[in-house]
Parts: C-alpha cells; structure tokens; sequence
C-alpha cells in the first residue's frame, strides 16, 4: 500500500535561485520558518506561575504566525487546483 505522504502535493515551489520556497512565503519567511521549526521542541512553553496556563514563546509565535500565513495559501492554492481540474475535466 501506498503512504499518503509521498502522494501528497509538495508545499513549497523552487525558485529561480534554486530555493525551495513554501507556498503564501517568501524566501527569506521560508527560511526563518524552517530555522525557528528545527528549533523547536516539543513542549516547548513558557508555564504561568500558577501552572495551568502555558503561552509559546516568541520565537514559536513567529513560528506559527508563518505557519498560519503558509497554510491559508496552501489551502487558496489547493481550492483552486480543484476547481481548475473539475473545470477541465469532461466525460463527453
């Protein structure tokens, strides 16, 4: 059986200099992304003193902002291949 990952469409696009850019980011936002992301480990939190609450820290919110920006671009970018398949598909 086939994994799903590897039928996955890429998220990223290479540019004309060769760089792997994700979709919706700049190079440079790519870049700090996939630094910040290699960073991060797991339960990596800042813990309120009463121990209940937990916040990320500034590099994790970069993080997920440039997350959020790539992934909204990515779900645009996937809608819209769809839509252009249906339209160029026909049956007759």
């Amino acid at each position: 059986m086939t994994s799903p990952t590897y039928n996955a469409p890429r998220r990223y696009f290479v540019d004309g200099g060769g760089r792997r850019v994700l979709i919706g980011l700049t190079p440079e936002e790519t870049f700090e992304f996939e630094r910040l992301d290699s960073e991060q480990a797991p339960g990596q939190a800042q813990v309120a003193p009463d121990g209940r609450n937990a916040w990320p820290d500034a590099g994790e919110q970069r993080r997920l902002e440039l997350y959020e920006k790539h992934e909204g671009a990515w779900r645009a970018w996937m809608a819209q291949s769809r839509t252009e398949r249906r339209e160029g598909f026909n049956l007759y």
